[in-house]
């Protein structure tokens, strides 16, 4: 199915977004911390034109479920409330945003940590710039797609992924320090190049633990005396915490300072090193891994011509993204991911 056999008329603005995939910084972001994603291949694009009648009507190609609402309506469930929730915002700024159609279709995994909501609301954002000629650059972009997820969806996040799929791309990391938005666009360390495998295991952001990790962040900030854990460096600092909110910052605080060590332009070897790092201390300290995800990280840090490999995105299932000698990434997804679905898992290769 297409726009035009959906609402029996024309497109009239094409809008793509891609999903991320964070290397290092992760729950950073919502801490006021440094991040490091780079864009995958996969892209969330969406068809616009303005609807004959009073209401807005969105179609998902993947779902193939059609949501009709009126914007004088609640917000929709599903994907539907990423897209209503960007009309939401725009209006809540000052512009007049008329009843639209939207056609979605996506090649960004649904629940894997790759930002597949985020790809939707970027992209609908930029559909709606270009329909109603909308005086929006690509960071205002990213800060309206962060508030429709936090308001609309109920995710109270930060604003890596936006950032990411606004401002990313697929040749390059974006290191984003996401308290002032001042960014750079950094090579990939030399001689490497990303693997990234979806363990299988879904999650919801919402019905899982990120919004209470939030919530311990900041009181641990609270704590210290801190507007957010950005604001501390040494690690030492958080020992006089109770569990888990010691746990919980010690992750935050030693996080930002692998992100800042691999800015410093290391070697494919310490950049993996990093990674390891990250995954031992999400597992331990943020506890957000869950056992495949554990799986899929060992099989992948035990194989030939892998530097490190971490869980990546929110954590509670999704895919796992591995640092790999170029040339090699197919080679290694195919031979990790035969390991890990013979011990009874159901993975897939997102980028190789």
């Amino acid at each position: 199915m297409d726009f035009k056999q959906i609402f029996n008329a024309a497109f009239e603005v094409e809008a793509s977004a891609p999903g991320r995939v964070n290397l290092l910084g992760e729950h950073t972001d919502y801490n006021d911390g440094f991040v490091l994603p780079t864009a995958i291949p996969q892209q969330t694009t969406v068809y616009i034109g303005q609807s004959l009648n009073d209401r807005h009507h969105f179609y998902s190609a993947e779902l193939e479920e059609w949501i009709d609402i009126h914007p004088a309506e609640s917000t929709p469930p599903g994907f539907a409330r990423y897209i209503d929730g960007c009309i939401r915002v725009l209006e809540e700024t000052g512009y007049s945003i008329p009843p639209i159609n939207l056609f979605v279709t996506s090649a960004v995994p649904i629940g894997s940590g790759l930002s597949s909501s985020a790809a939707l609301e970027v992209a609908t954002l930029r559909g709606l710039r270009s329909l109603l000629n909308l005086d929006l650059d690509d960071v205002t972009i990213a800060q309206l797609g962060q508030q429709a997820e936090i308001q609309y969806a109920g995710v109270n996040c930060g604003i890596l992924d936006q950032m990411a799929c606004s401002l990313a791309d697929t040749e390059h990391l974006l290191f984003l320090d996401t308290r002032t938005l001042d960014r750079q666009i950094l090579p990939f360390p030399t001689e490497a190049e990303i693997v990234v495998i979806d363990s299988g295991v879904a999650r919801s952001l919402a019905s899982s633990g990120y919004n209470q990790r939030r919530a311990e962040c900041e009181a641990a900030a609270r704590q210290l005396g801190v507007k957010a854990l950005r604001d501390i460096s040494d690690p030492q600092r958080v020992e006089s915490l109770p569990e888990p909110i010691r746990q919980r910052a010690r992750h935050v605080i030693t996080e930002n300072n692998r992100v800042l060590k691999a800015v410093e332009g290391v070697s494919a070897k310490t950049f993996g090193e990093l990674m390891n790092a990250s995954h031992r201390s999400l597992r331990e300290d943020y506890e957000v891994s869950v056992p495949a995800l554990d799986q899929l990280v060992d099989l992948l840090q035990n194989t030939s011509g892998v530097y490190g490999a971490r869980l990546t995105g929110a954590g509670f299932g999704g895919a796992c993204v591995a640092l790999v000698a170029v040339g090699e990434g197919k080679a290694i997804a195919e031979t990790v991911l035969k390991q890990y679905n013979n011990a009874g898992h159901q993975g897939n290769i997102l980028v190789d």
